[in-house]
């Protein structure tokens, strides 16, 4: 039975190798630190952080995540260690909440490596602390127990670990925060959170086959039927988030709904769209047809919540992402549970010197691997029955989404028309995972873009050392101009101006079809003057409707002040720009978002390196996309690696010449 802790209280553990398990609703950081006799952590070899995760004993997230799993061996803990502290922290400088005081009360578990739950404690009280020590593992009498703690600290990382006797606390704590910021500039941004009436999950466990028809992971997920725990429980609800548009601009969604790691939040967050009006009931959702018994339901488009077809299937397809990435992570843990039980009977036959002599040894070997294989490929045929109905789902979403969140290679833009109003999201390419190679999830990022990208033209990181240099930088232009197509597409004609900066005019054959389509207002800015004045042009227009904004007179902008969404195109960097240059770019990554200014770099970062430290947080405030398939993105639950995969027109296609003209066509006639 589970013991559910409350501040203080402690329960006996009566295994070595364990797991915590943390569900905060928001990526925060999880850490561990491991203390002497007296309660003193003895120097930063002894706290495990996502900048140096692993220690002997344990292992904690490599990223800032909603959901944690810690493993811990407490028999292979070094003998001077007497206590483990479990610490949580929000991450700093990368906007959101910096209290807990304002995000939902953590949960944490402490659970055996077969997911049967030891102990569990919610974590409430919290107001302003930023860091909280969750819980302690420690040792009395040869006895390891569990204690909730739940001691929160104002000052962060920087006050916990100097609680904790560690004289490099501040420079440590900087570095984890480096570490992590790091990590959230790769993060797959989160979908909204789901409601206990519209879950999944939820809705699939009504007709799930019980326990004794399908494997049940040692997580407890059985079947297609994630874990009904508080890792599910929904958001918090009621209270409004202000709208942050610009005077002219279209309105923002629901900045609650985009999870950006940078999207800044305060208080209670409530899911609903701003704006929009709740007289009426949503209009019901498309239902499957009846499904044979015992048989899984067909799948059918547009059958998750939202006002719209177009919020259903966007809401649809974060759920097969959330889905693909539970199901994968069950098979996962099972997989290493059955290792982990292998080796334990292995360990204990191999322990007796008389087991060792003849056959027996060898006998116990072979029983304990056949064990283990019938652990995998149960596992395996759970994750298999999974992958085939979210496939069978995919290809009847696939063919329904509308344009911003379709493939180039999609009929549905074969009969595209300009659009009267903005979509709630834009596609930037697919995702998939190693045990998934036949099955990709779009992925989807709300509008208007909170973050900018940053397509990275050089080698370091990817799959492959040895792509051709002068054809990886074609392929990021490439892709490029297909994602400002998109955006030029999806909008309604005159509400979306791209600018174009390429010093040398290296990539004017792949700038070719915006230029002689007649999307872009002025040619590309070539030159140290050109690039000189596009950035003081957008500099300036972020200068004028943030004053406007923050004083309240927005009728005051001047008569030809272009309110239309911006983007900034930005090639070859930092080929071009001299320190003032760099700077307006700064500015313009870090304010231009919030009033409709949005940058696209298309750079390798190692060629930026020679500006130093100056440019990181560029770096880290854009989200990093490859013109090339590669596994750099993280999901915000359990940190998967996703092999990230561009979203191209096919080769010989003329369908981004066809939409092109459409929309320039469009601008046209809006400016007359």
């Amino acid at each position: 039975m589970t013991a559910e802790l409350v501040r203080g209280q402690n329960h006996p553990l009566s295994q070595a190798r364990l797991e915590v398990r943390v569900s905060a609703g928001r990526p925060i950081v999880a850490g561990a630190t491991l203390s002497d006799e007296q309660g003193r952590v003895r120097g930063v070899e002894w706290v495990a952080h996502p900048g140096a995760p692993t220690l002997p004993g344990l292992e904690v997230s490599k990223q800032a995540a909603a959901d944690h799993r810690l493993a811990f061996d407490l028999d292979a803990l070094p003998g001077t260690v007497h206590r483990v502290s479990v610490l949580l922290a929000l991450p700093t400088g990368v906007g959101g909440p910096v209290r807990f005081g304002a995000v939902a009360a953590p949960f944490v578990a402490v659970t055996g490596l077969d997911g049967s739950e030891v102990a569990s404690y919610t974590i409430t009280g919290l107001d302003t602390e930023s860091a909280v020590v969750a819980l302690e593992l420690y040792r009395r009498q040869g006895v390891w127990k569990v204690r909730a703690v739940g001691q929160g600290y104002a000052g962060g990382l920087a006050e916990l670990l100097t609680d904790q006797g560690l004289s490099e606390a501040r420079q440590l704590a900087g570095s984890i925060n480096e570490a992590v910021a790091q990590g959230l500039a790769r993060s797959v941004s989160a979908p909204p959170p789901r409601t206990a009436d519209t879950d999944r999950s939820r809705q699939a466990a009504a007709s799930a086959p019980g326990p004794d028809q399908s494997y049940a992971a040692p997580q407890g997920v059985s079947g297609t039927v994630p874990p009904q725990s508080p890792y599910d429980a929904p958001g918090p609800q009621g209270a409004t988030v202000p709208q942050t548009g610009y005077p002219g601009g279209p309105a923002q969604p629901d900045p609650s709904a985009v999870t950006q790691p940078s999207a800044p939040t305060s208080g209670p967050v409530d899911y609903s769209h701003p704006g929009r009006q709740a007289a009426a009931p949503p209009p019901p959702a498309p239902t499957a047809p009846p499904a044979a018994p015992g048989q899984p339901a067909q799948p059918v488009a547009g059958d998750a919540t939202g006002w719209s077809m177009e919020e259903r299937l966007y809401n649809q397809v974060w759920g097969m992402f959330e889905d693909l990435a539970r199901t994968t992570a069950a098979y996962r843990s099972a997989v290493d549970f059955a290792d982990s039980r292998m080796e334990q009977e292995l360990d204990k036959v191999l322990s007796d010197p008389r087991s060792r002599i003849g056959g027996q040894g060898d006998a116990a070997r072979e029983a304990a691997q056949a064990k283990r294989a019938g652990l995998v490929d149960q596992a395996r045929a759970a994750l298999d029955r999974d992958l085939a109905q979210l496939a069978a789902e995919a290809e009847v979403v696939e063919p329904a989404l509308p344009a911003a969140y379709a493939s180039w290679d999609n009929l549905v833009w074969h009969g595209y028309r300009v659009p009267m109003e903005i979509p709630m999201a834009l596609r930037l390419g697919d995702l998939r995972l190693p045990e998934s190679e036949n099955l990709s999830i779009p992925m989807l990022v709300r509008l208007p873009l909170e973050r900018g990208l940053w397509i990275d033209s050089g080698r370091a990181g990817l799959d492959d050392p040895l792509a051709d240099s002068d054809e990886l930088r074609r392929l990021a232009m490439d892709t490029a101009v297909a994602h400002a197509a998109r955006l030029l597409a999806v909008y309604p004609a005159g509400e979306f101006t791209v600018h174009v900066i390429d010093p040398a005019g290296s990539g004017a054959s792949c700038l070719a079809p915006l230029v002689r389509s007649g999307v872009l207002d002025a040619p590309p800015a070539a030159g140290a003057a050109g690039v000189g004045e596009v950035l003081a042009r957008l500099t300036q227009r972020v200068d004028l409707v943030q004053m406007a904004v923050r004083g309240g007179v927005a009728d005051s902008l001047p008569p030809d002040l272009d309110t239309a969404e911006q983007l900034l195109i930005v090639n070859d960097f930092p080929h071009g720009f001299d320190d003032r240059a760099v700077t307006q770019l700064r500015y313009l990554a870090d304010e231009g978002p919030a009033v409709g200014v949005h940058l696209m770099m298309v750079a390798d970062r190692e060629d930026a390196a020679a500006y130093g430290p100056l440019l990181d947080p560029l770096w880290r405030s854009l989200l990093r996309l490859t013109p090339v398939p590669d596994d750099h993105l993280a999901d915000p639950w359990v940190g998967h690696a996703w092999t990230y995969e561009p979203a191209l027109v096919p080769p010989g296609s003329r369908v981004l010449q066809q939409v092109l003209s459409q929309v320039a066509a469009a601008r046209r006639s809006w400016n007359r």
